[in-house]
């Protein structure tokens, strides 16, 4: 299976860093080809541009500067995104490569001014992401993240794909043995997917 891995976290020693790393070497151990998308060592530009907008339900073409983006995504049978969660959200730079790449025609189409997702090589998703607060603190405010994975991107991709949320809560509370613990679960679903 060919795998795209959307990682977005700019600190190279950081526990993200980390998960990062053990994704892309256990998929790969697993036989997967992986095309592991490090958004910040890319220097991918999160901004919608002001053409972008007004380009936005055109028909776009390989001139455009986030055609090779759309192509590595098109190409890809599964998706793992690799994040922390940020203000309940997602980094800056991963939410700019959903505005500027999961686009009509890319990843729904619009037909009689109604959605239809269009997403369907990817067949199979998974989230594996971090937070400072608690899972109840993230209920409390309805976490955006979890639900942004399980709602919208479930209903973009191949109706009936798996999507998994692997969430490490209270980042800022965690301990050697909740690290490793997060890690064990994680390194075991990516052998397995």
């Amino acid at each position: 299976m060919k795998i795209l891995v959307l990682y977005a976290h700019p600190i190279e020693t950081s526990f993200n860093a980390g998960l990062h790393r053990m994704i892309v070497e256990r998929l790969t151990a697993a036989g997967h080809t992986v095309d592991d998308c490090d958004l910040y060592a890319e220097d991918f530009d999160p901004r919608l541009t002001l053409q972008e907008r007004l380009d936005y339900h055109n028909q776009r073409g390989p001139a455009d500067a986030v055609a090779p983006y759309v192509e590595r995504l098109l190409q890809a049978d599964a998706l793992v995104l690799s994040y922390p969660v940020w203000n309940y959200g997602f980094p800056a730079i991963l939410k700019g490569f959903f505005d500027r790449v999961f686009l009509p025609g890319v990843s729904f189409k619009l037909v009689d001014g109604k959605v239809q997702p269009s997403l369907h090589n990817i067949s199979k998703v998974a989230a594996v992401t971090t937070y400072g607060g608690s899972r109840f603190r993230a209920m409390l405010m309805g976490d955006p993240p979890r639900r942004l994975v399980k709602r919208m991107l479930r209903a973009t991709v191949k109706p009936g794909a798996p999507v998994s949320y692997l969430a490490h809560y209270a980042m800022n509370l965690s301990t050697d043995r909740t690290r490793k613990a997060f890690m064990a679960k994680v390194a075991a679903r990516m052998e397995a997917f």
